[in-house]
């Protein structure tokens, strides 16, 4: 049995996002799932290690208790703590696994619950009024009610629908009752609740290509057949659409900042999408994941507002606005649905934490929430353009940066034959977090490209270190 010493571990980063404690826990599983630490190696005390990195015991004690919660190592009391014996080391490379190597980053999650630098899918942690939040949720703890105790109604609290379809009316131009709002836990469950009660097995849905991947995979899971439809510069071409499947029962669009490209569907386009959904009795899913972020103009009127015929479901999420571990988003779904969807949700939603909705909803109500995305806007605009000059600095020898109206992520486009998917794996080795525009493509052959989110990257300064880690991995 051998025994590590504490600088076994290695220095940690000051600069990356990743707290000390989840540097000290990727360190140790990767020595682990690499055979470098060895079932039954003793493992450094906790005070030893505190003491060689210079850091509080408590951080030690923080990475230990999730190795151990997660079974790669054991504590034996005054005996020490050591590696789990029977962990099966990674095999050699080349060698057949019989299962992938257990992964901390894209899992099926298909975002990893890290904080890594230009990670998708977060908004600016370090904006979001922290204080305000905590304070809103105190109160609501303080004044609730036993009736508050019972379970959760499963169409979600009257007062947080009642809220929505007053911010969707100013903001998005969608006039809607709040008994059209059905609160949700994400869009999966969103898109989940819509297949439940519209589609069935066997039906085609237009989905857009490139497009956000787990919507094919969840209509698959439905049996329902996905249909990639070609994006350009005015989004989803519908003619191509009305070629490929002109009786598709749905189409899944991203109108305002298509994902991921971010352009912004055209007004003939949406006409035309409006036309063919009315025409053949078909249904316009309208995911709106991020419409209040456009830095060039006001934000587009939602799809939905131009919907006289009731086709448009519209889906919305404080993921994005917010933060993703509030599990809540909403769906709009028109008013001759409504008794179909209750119906549905009755069967099939648990719904949604009362505190949770009830923070959201006073959030909303006292005027945070507005006034939040509003700086959020200000501050998402000087922190894209201050990303994508700091890359374009380092590393404009081996790539470009699209120009985009909107969004939160920025599209690098990779000169020369270099493999976005290649560099992503590269990239997520080293810490760092992006994601391949190929793997968002059906065909899985196109143009290379990396998407990164800049949201939480907080100067040009920090955005070149960033891009020289990246230029040591390119070079």
């Amino acid at each position: 049995m051998a025994t590590h010493k504490p600088s076994d571990i290695g220095t940690l980063d000051t600069e990356a996002s990743a707290p000390y404690y989840r540097q000290i826990y990727d360190r140790f599983c990767d020595a682990i799932i690499g055979g470098v630490m060895k079932p039954g190696d003793r493992v450094p005390s906790a005070r030893a290690l505190a003491e060689e990195l210079g850091l509080a015991r408590g951080t030690i004690d923080a990475a230990y208790s999730l190795l151990v919660a997660e079974g790669y190592i054991q504590s034996r009391g005054q005996a020490g703590t050591i590696v789990t014996p029977g962990l099966k080391p990674r095999a050699p490379v080349g060698t057949p696994e019989k299962s992938p190597a257990p992964s901390r980053v894209l899992a099926n999650t298909f975002r990893p619950d890290s904080i890594r630098p230009f990670q998708m899918g977060l908004p600016a942690l370090d904006a979001f009024p922290r204080k305000v939040w905590a304070r809103l949720g105190a109160r609501c703890a303080r004044e609730m009610q036993p009736s508050d105790m019972v379970h959760p109604a499963v169409h979600g609290l009257p007062e947080l629908r009642s809220q929505i379809a007053a911010y969707l009316q100013v903001s998005r131009g969608i006039a809607c009752s709040p008994t059209q709002v059905f609160v949700t836990s994400g869009y999966r469950h969103t898109l989940s609740l819509i297949a439940q009660a519209l589609l069935k097995s066997g039906d085609k849905v237009w989905v857009e290509d490139p497009g956000y991947p787990p919507t094919s995979d969840l209509l698959g899971h439905r049996r329902v057949t996905a249909v990639p439809v070609p994006v350009d510069h005015e989004g989803l071409i519908v003619s191509e659409g009305l070629r490929l499947a002109p009786r598709a029962r749905a189409a899944v669009v991203t109108p305002a900042h298509q994902s991921p490209l971010c352009v912004s569907l055209s007004l003939a386009r949406r006409w035309a999408l409006l036309e063919w959904a009315t025409r053949n009795e078909a249904w316009i899913i309208e995911d709106d994941y991020d419409g209040e972020y456009r830095y060039v103009s006001r934000p587009l009127p939602a799809l939905k507002s131009l919907d006289r015929e009731g086709r448009v479901l519209y889906a919305g999420t404080f993921s994005k606005v917010l933060f993703p571990s509030i599990r809540l988003a909403y769906l709009v779904v028109p008013e001759a649905q409504v008794e179909r969807f209750e119906e549905v949700s009755r069967v099939f939603a648990g719904g949604s934490p009362w505190l949770t909705q009830a923070v959201v909803s006073a959030f909303i109500k006292e005027g945070h929430f507005a006034r939040h995305i509003q700086r959020t806007r200000k501050l998402y605009g000087e922190r894209r353009d201050a990303t994508a000059a700091g890359l374009e600095s380092v590393l404009g020898k081996y790539l470009s940066v699209d120009s985009q109206p909107g969004g939160m992520h920025l599209i690098l486009r990779l000169l020369g034959r270099r493999s976005d998917r290649r560099l992503v794996e590269r990239m997520l080795d080293a810490g760092l977090y992006a994601e391949a525009l190929t793997d968002w493509t059906a065909r899985r052959d196109g143009a290379s490209a990396l998407l990164v989110n800049f949201t939480n990257v907080e100067s040009q300064a920090k955005a070149e270190t960033l891009g020289k880690r990246m230029l040591n991995i390119m070079a």
